[in-house]
């Protein structure tokens, strides 16, 4: 008899959707890592650039792996990931500029490309963008794919308005968070698409959280900085995400429900 083939085994997909409904608790926290994702990754970089990229690198790898072995939201694992991914984020924009000397107008229009890139590629694939429909491994991949450019746009975005624009720390945050109202104005009052209105407030939660973190952690300089330092940043960001997760988790808020495929994805959830 000829040998049989070993059947396959197939991981199983999600049982529900694996990412927190839109709502004004998910906001705070989203810019709370993204504040934290800034920090640790200056903080690391201080300390050792090696060290910096094995956090990051190993950080990001095991967050992601462990993402993906959830069959539904779990607070604690999504935040998680988003808290490593932000500050490999980081630490991707930076490396451009730092490493190989790119400009950050360069390096922001590079990721902005990558991220539409990614955006046609992941709607000829699966049809829709919307978050709501993140209930199969690809959509899921492609989800992560999409946050971590964001997180690399938005920090090269961020360093271009303080740096190269000579804004400074706090009109970058000031900047950056009217910007966060124009598409919250473009879905209520002038029926902007809210897939489109989501992903455009994702991307600048970015700038707006590592603008806040420089400012707060930076030396004084023409920039603006507070002087606080990056580490006591990162450790008071990361405590408050922990105690914003616990919270999460304990009431259950956040987890979507088979409605939620039909709300808009800017409307906050009850």
């Amino acid at each position: 008899m000829p040998p049989t083939s070993t059947p396959r085994v197939r991981r199983p997909e999600p049982l529900a959707a694996k990412v927190p409904a839109i709502t004004a608790l998910f906001w705070v926290v989203k810019v709370l890592t993204t504040g934290m994702g800034e920090a640790a990754s200056d903080w690391l970089g201080e300390m050792s650039i090696a060290l910096a990229a094995a956090v990051g690198v190993l950080g990001v790898a095991g967050a992601l792996v462990l993402q993906f072995r959830t069959r539904r939201y779990v607070p604690g694992v999504y935040w998680s990931a988003v808290a490593v991914v932000a500050v490999f984020g980081t630490m991707a924009a930076d490396a451009l500029h730092v490493a190989l000397d790119v400009p950050y107008a360069v390096s922001t229009a590079v990721y902005a490309l990558a991220l539409a890139v990614v955006f046609v590629l992941w709607r000829r694939s699966e049809g829709t963008l919307s978050i709501h429909s993140i209930r199969t491994r690809r959509r899921e991949t492609w989800y992560w794919l999409t946050v971590l450019l964001t997180f690399a746009l938005g920090t090269a975005a961020g360093d271009l308005t303080a740096d190269e624009l000579h804004l400074g720390y706090l009109p970058s945050v000031a900047l950056f968070a009217v910007a966060m109202v124009v598409p919250a104005l473009g879905w209520a009052r002038f029926r902007l698409d809210p897939i489109a209105a989501f992903w455009t407030a994702y991307v600048l939660t970015r700038p707006l959280g590592a603008s806040v973190a420089d400012w707060l952690g930076k030396p004084h300089s023409p920039d603006g900085g507070v002087g606080v330092g990056d580490g006591v940043v990162t450790g008071v960001s990361a405590a408050l995400i922990v105690v914003l997760v616990v919270v999460l988790t304990r009431t259950g808020h956040g987890v979507q429900e088979p409605s939620d495929d039909v709300r808009p994805a800017w409307q906050p959830t009850r």
